[in-house]
């Protein structure tokens, strides 16, 4: 599994080679609380690499989710819409919030790897 984290602490993986996928981490949503809202992107809709493209709203705060790489939404999670603590009990699966085609894959090049990450909320 190709998955690449930010320090903003969403995750994406590059392991299809047709679309990415986007979420945020057990670390964010730990952060976050409860889960209550998500806006999400609308398809079609193309971000530049740190771009907000949605929010994530909780019983403690709302956070925007910041696009890790630029390209363009093709997919969201309508399960996340409906259900939104999704994001708390399955972050990296089921919760995940949208898919992406990538404008320039090469932009991942400076994203974090699993060890950069977790030595990164380690220190959090």
């Amino acid at each position: 599994m190709a998955v690449k984290y930010t320090p903003d602490h969403e995750w994406i993986d590059m392991s299809s080679a047709s679309t990415a996928t986007v979420g945020i981490t057990v670390h964010a949503q730990d952060a976050l609380g409860d889960v209550v809202f998500v806006d999400l992107p609308a398809v079609g809709t193309s971000f530049k690499k740190g771009e907000v493209a949605g929010v994530v709203e909780s019983v403690k705060a709302a956070a925007d989710l910041f696009m890790p790489i630029g390209g363009e939404v093709v997919e969201v999670n309508e399960a996340l819409r409906a259900d939104p603590s999704l994001a708390n009990s399955d972050p990296l699966g089921a919760g995940w919030f949208f898919k992406m085609k990538l404008a320039d894959p090469a932009e991942a090049s400076d994203l974090l790897d699993q060890t950069a990450y977790d030595e990164l909320v380690k220190n959090a």
